[in-house]
């Protein structure tokens, strides 16, 4: 569980140094909103990272074995990519911060394969549970790092020498798989890459018809599309209506990634008792009222109160809706072809995060902040209206996915 909560951290470490924390950067360094919310599109390796997941299936590293192999090989690479921001000039040099940005997030969906993986064989089934809690846990402290501690050390030091800092602390995650133990069962390899490849697909709409995968796979893109408009661009929200980065990375940073945490807790422990289905049902409702907030701070301006106020709504509804999201992602899985199929579902989560989103800094300029607050709730609303047809209210996930 040690190990869970450590590459948990190295796995989460790399997400916001490519978005929210970047976003402040590009934002003190005076670039326009339309290019910061074009960035963006430098995530896609998250969202298209199942095309690459089943050669870490399939191929096997000379050393490690072929979990903790590959964990080593992503996690030196991200070591570099990241400490390659040091030389990084966002004003001067756009183009080259986005390559940057690109390698750094290529890297990062490469270790979450391995470490997704790594995860299903090392734990048994009792385990899965506290597993699943710790790596949460671990992700969230790396988030507090990146996204709290990384803006309230950018009002005191030059952003190269914060990612410069950042790199170094991927030493976490490199030193811990070489200390991670083998799991005791390791899963044979595909024979051939047209296996890894071709399999899990064919598995996926054969155990769920094509009719609900295809809605199922259209639901968890949109799912959380309005949070994913919203939390786009609420750096340069913040930050334009008068708040410091200090301020971001206290309330927004700290305070923010700890209501997520007790949503998600929350929510975990609401969906025991309700199920899948009933809870993306309640924590959706939740979850798109809760951008509201911002709203009503778009409206009134700089406001202290209100800042905590939304924050700390909006994080522990998207928590929630997160818990019961990544339940429902796990119960469409075949446990023969996790690792790819993990890999598929999760890349069309980051579609609707990464994606959909990237004219979301055009929007803002055209509309205003208070408009854009409205367009978030609303780009909620297709997701949930399709829960009647992948999850229906009485049912459980079981009855539909066997």
């Amino acid at each position: 569980m040690s190990i869970m909560l450590l590459l948990g951290f190295s796995s989460g470490l790399p997400l916001f140094l490519t978005s929210t924390t970047l976003q402040a950067w590009m934002t003190k360094e005076g670039v326009n909103l339309t290019s910061i919310g074009l960035f963006s599109l430098v995530a896609l390796p998250y969202s298209f990272k199942f095309i690459w997941s089943p050669l870490l299936d399939r191929y096997v590293p000379p050393f490690m074995g072929r979990r903790r192999g590959w964990l080593v090989i992503t996690q030196i690479a991200l070591i570099l990519a990241i400490s390659c921001m040091f030389f990084q000039q966002p004003k001067q040099a756009l183009q080259l911060l986005a390559v940057n940005a690109i390698a750094i997030a290529f890297f990062s969906a490469s270790q979450d394969i391995a470490f997704d993986a790594y995860r299903t064989d090392m734990l048994e089934e009792q385990e899965m549970g506290a597993g699943a809690a710790i790596t949460v846990l671990g992700y969230r402290l790396a988030l507090v790092i990146t996204g709290s501690l990384a803006l309230v050390l950018a009002d005191r030091l030059p952003w190269n020498v914060v990612y410069l800092f950042m790199a170094i602390l991927m030493l976490v995650g490199l030193v811990s798989s070489f200390f991670a133990p083998e799991p005791e069962k390791p899963v044979q390899a595909p024979e051939t890459l047209v296996d890894a490849v071709i399999l899990p697909f064919q598995d996926f709409f054969q155990s769920h018809g094509v009719k609900v995968g295809i809605l199922s796979l259209v639901f968890i893109t949109l799912y959380k599309f309005g949070d994913a408009i919203l939390n786009n661009m609420t750096t340069p929200f913040l930050l334009q209506t008068g708040f410091s980065q200090t301020d971001l990375g206290v309330i927004r940073g700290g305070m923010g990634i700890l209501a997520t945490l007790v949503g998600t807790l929350v929510g975990g422990s609401v969906m025991s008792k309700l199920g899948i289905y009933k809870s993306l049902w309640i924590f959706g409702g939740l979850q798109c009222l809760s951008n509201l907030g911002y709203l009503a701070l778009a409206l009134t301006g700089q406001n202290y109160q209100l800042l905590v106020l939304s924050i700390n709504l909006e994080n522990f509804c998207g928590g929630m809706g997160t818990a019961a999201y990544v339940a429902y992602l796990m119960s469409l899985c075949n446990p023969s072809f996790t690792a790819t199929q993990y890999a598929l579902l999760s890349s069309l989560m980051a579609v609707s995060r990464d994606v959909l989103i990237a004219p979301a800094g055009k929007v803002a300029e055209l509309t205003g902040w208070p408009n854009f607050m409205l367009i978030s709730i609303v780009a909620a609303i297709p997701g949930l209206l399709l829960l009647p047809l992948v999850a229906p209210w009485g049912k459980k996930a079981t009855e539909i996915n066997s």
